[in-house]
């Protein structure tokens, strides 16, 4: 390789890396599935770095890198089912003993993302609204239900920022195109997007609800649970179609199924919320990963938690898989 070439790839290393964590979160919007959204970045990386040569500057390389990114999303959504959340599958149940609690294993499910991977900013709260306004789950849900390209122009207008001309020219098609699908993605989601958490929180807060949980869920202790969880809680826990709507459904399943067995926990975050990885015993003493919960909150109590039932999903969160008997959270 030539001393130039050199040259190039250092360059469009330092113009292209800072722009990896949200190109990350766009395509993660865009899929609902960070493994998906991972691949996605590394092609759409490897595909500018083989065309940085004759890179011509007539936009920025953030808008060059978007306009390749998303392309590159539609065209992996071309051979994709899009991704759910149990509650957009069928209604809540009461959470009876004979409830049928089997895991659907075939349904493409909505993946969580580490917050880490969203941003550094953790420490300004507009930050934190931002990316929660645009990462929390049930809305991600939401924007899988859209055909690809009003999903596309949706979030490169409503999230990334970009006026529908330009949001235009990535799709290669006319403005009133681009206008039209806009109003559609719009009315749609006004319509489907639920609104179970009515504000974002403040992390000051979270950390404090998120502490009690954690403190509660390891003593198995109902009554201080019941006490953090809003009367109309949803509670879902994806391969598990069935879901609970509901304060007493869900501390019910918590009795009937989960305190069954001791039980540790380690705090995390994802899609910008407090999150909680849970450890099951083993038999032998020990405990291995058993699921991530999600927590969305209002600010003083919780307005839904996704239980992830995918212990493969640790190592992406920075989690070990199993803690010996000693360690207590």
């Amino acid at each position: 390789m030539s001393a130039d070439a050199h040259v190039l790839d250092d360059e469009f290393v330092q113009r292209a890396d800072p722009y990896r964590r949200e190109l990350l979160a766009h395509c993660y919007r865009m899929l609902g599935s960070l493994h998906d959204a991972e691949d996605v970045v590394q092609e759409t990386l490897i595909r500018a770095w083989r065309g940085y040569e004759n890179f011509d500057g007539r936009s920025s390389i953030r808008t060059w890198l978007y306009r390749i990114a998303t392309n590159a999303c539609l065209t992996a959504l071309q051979s994709r089912h899009h991704r759910v959340l149990p509650s957009g599958l069928g209604t809540a149940t009461d959470g009876s003993a004979t409830t049928n609690l089997s895991r659907v294993d075939g349904v493409p499910w909505l993946d969580p993302i580490p917050s880490g991977q969203l941003s550094e900013r953790w420490d300004d709260p507009a930050t934190i609204v931002a990316i929660r306004d645009s990462t929390r789950l049930a809305l991600l849900a939401a924007f899988q239900r859209l055909p690809p390209r009003q999903r596309a122009v949706l979030l490169l207008v409503e999230v990334v920022g970009y006026r529908p001309a330009e949001a235009a020219e990535f799709l290669a098609i006319s403005a009133a195109a681009a206008r039209s699908l806009l109003q559609r993605a719009r009315a749609t989601l006004a319509a489907d997007e639920p609104s179970d958490v009515r504000s974002p929180a403040i992390a000051g807060a979270d950390d404090a609800v998120l502490d009690r949980y954690m403190a509660a869920f390891e003593a198995a202790d109902t009554a201080a649970i019941a006490a953090l969880l809003r009367e109309d809680i949803a509670y879902e826990m994806p391969p598990i179609r069935t879901w609970f709507r509901g304060r007493a459904a869900v501390v019910d399943h918590l009795v009937r199924r989960v305190f069954n067995r001791p039980r540790r926990a380690i705090p995390t975050s994802a899609n910008g919320y407090p999150a909680l990885a849970t450890y099951a015993e083993d038999g032998d003493g020990g405990f291995v990963a058993h699921a991530i919960h999600v927590l969305e909150t209002d600010g003083e109590s919780i307005a839904r938690i996704v239980v992830f039932l995918n212990p493969t999903m640790f190592p992406s969160f920075g989690l070990p898989a199993s803690l010996p008997a000693s360690v207590t959270s």
